[in-house]
């Protein structure tokens, strides 16, 4: 056999063999707080002025490639993320093709305005320097984290986590209680990140206290480095009306405290360790991610103020609609949607219930965050769903996303099943 024979027939079971497509994997971090502080804001409407901070505000991107696609999973401590912001974040990098990267937010209450909030003078709390500065940083962070990936495997695993970490203010247990956790594993097996995907509010801490903070989300991290997990992404789930940290205390309080942050953090990220541990390795997993575009029509009169009147630019020209990216993931033996707000838990069960994945995730607040998202027979129908409907796009968001999110999955390749 002459070498060039054995060169070209090297070459050809290399591209029929698909243990050859090397699966990598990279995390990277960025702290963004500012300095000096900026006013913080827990939603619609001024932002309250900041005094002091407790913790650190990141962005945090977690890269994985193979041979033939790359995809970056972004996670920011902020209220929310635009696509306005996070298409200039995708513009400045070049590794990975900009509708494979997954930008969400942690949905801290405690962080400066990224939407450009009306507050109610004329201005608005956004400061669209800073916010430059933010996406600089995170296209870094997605960038150190490509030009770093290294040869990994994955563990994929779900499950309830227990303790007192969240609950559903408008019906105690109306949420759903289940951990989804990715981890990446070096040549060495040791884990060096750990992405944990789990419904609540990160607002222990909230914008009326006047502190900066990545409030639950920073000790999540902090913790799951201690305990060998590696470095941590947070990326929120189905988390509206309203999931949040159970904080309660007796008597009808609340712990509002970083060391009440420190608990609740602790817990979440000691029972993702938990549920991850037993898990199976997965050398050489699946990687396929996809795009589309969502459109929603926009009947909310409070959020039409919003896109018509931001300095960020979130809307079309009459604000009547707003389109959006849409993506849906497969790795491994899991399969990850993304939702672009506040989807109500039982939207969540359900999405995930018609997912086809043996893990099915959803990335809430994610590629954009377009308030509460529910149905409409829920949409107007209690007082205690006032603000939710209010602050919700529509009465035909829910089944806007739930229509086009079954036919996304219907129309996507399965993930593969572990054997």
């Amino acid at each position: 056999m002459t070498p060039k024979v054995f060169l070209c027939l090297v070459a050809v079971l290399v591209l029929a063999n698909p243990a050859f497509a090397e699966f990598r994997a990279g995390i990277a971090v960025r702290v963004v707080t500012p300095d000096p502080l900026l006013p913080v804001s827990g939603g619609m409407g001024p932002s309250k002025p900041s005094k002091e901070k407790a913790g650190e505000l990141n962005v945090r991107a977690l890269v994985f490639a193979d041979d033939a696609t790359k995809v970056a999973i972004v996670s920011a401590d902020f209220l929310g993320f635009p696509a306005a912001l996070g298409n200039k974040v995708r513009a400045r990098v070049k590794g990975i093709p900009p509708e494979n990267i997954l930008i969400g937010a942690t949905h801290t209450h405690s962080a400066p305005d990224a939407y450009g909030f009306p507050d109610g003078k004329g201005g608005t709390a956004a400061d669209l320097k800073y916010l430059d500065f933010v996406c600089a940083r995170m296209a870094d962070a997605i960038n150190e984290a490509l030009a770093k990936a290294q040869p990994a495997s994955l563990r994929i695993a779900s499950g309830e986590a227990k303790g007192k970490i969240a609950y559903n203010y408008y019906a105690d247990r109306l949420y759903d209680p289940r951990c989804h956790v990715i981890q990446a594993l070096g040549a060495d097996g040791k884990p060096f990140a750990t992405l944990v995907n789990y419904a609540v509010h990160p607002e222990v801490i909230g914008a009326s206290q006047g502190i900066c903070s990545p409030d639950l989300i920073g000790p999540l991290y902090d913790r799951l480095l201690e305990k060998g997990g590696g470095v941590g992404i947070f990326m929120n789930s189905a988390q509206g009306g309203m999931v949040t940290a159970d904080n309660r205390l007796p008597e009808g309080k609340e712990a509002n405290d970083w060391a009440e942050c420190v608990r609740i953090g602790n817990l979440l990220a000691d029972e993702a360790l938990r549920i991850v541990q037993t898990a199976p390795e997965q050398k050489s997993p699946q990687l396929l991610c996809e795009a589309r575009k969502l459109t929603f029509p926009v009947d909310s009169r409070e959020l039409r103020a919003v896109l018509a009147t931001s300095p960020l630019g979130l809307g079309a020209k009459d604000a009547a609609h707003v389109t959006t990216q849409f993506n849906l993931l497969n790795i491994g033996n899991a399969q990850i949607l993304t939702v672009p707000g506040e989807a109500l838990p039982n939207i969540g069960f359900y999405l995930k219930r018609n997912m086809r994945g043996e893990h099915n995730l959803l990335f809430g607040l994610c590629n954009d965050a377009f308030g509460y998202i529910l149905t409409r027979v829920d949409w107007g129908s209690f007082s205690r769903y006032d603000y939710v409907s209010r602050t919700c796009l529509g009465e035909k968001t829910g089944e806007i996303l739930i229509e086009e999110a079954l036919e996304f999955v219907a129309e996507t390749p399965a993930p593969l099943k572990l054997k």
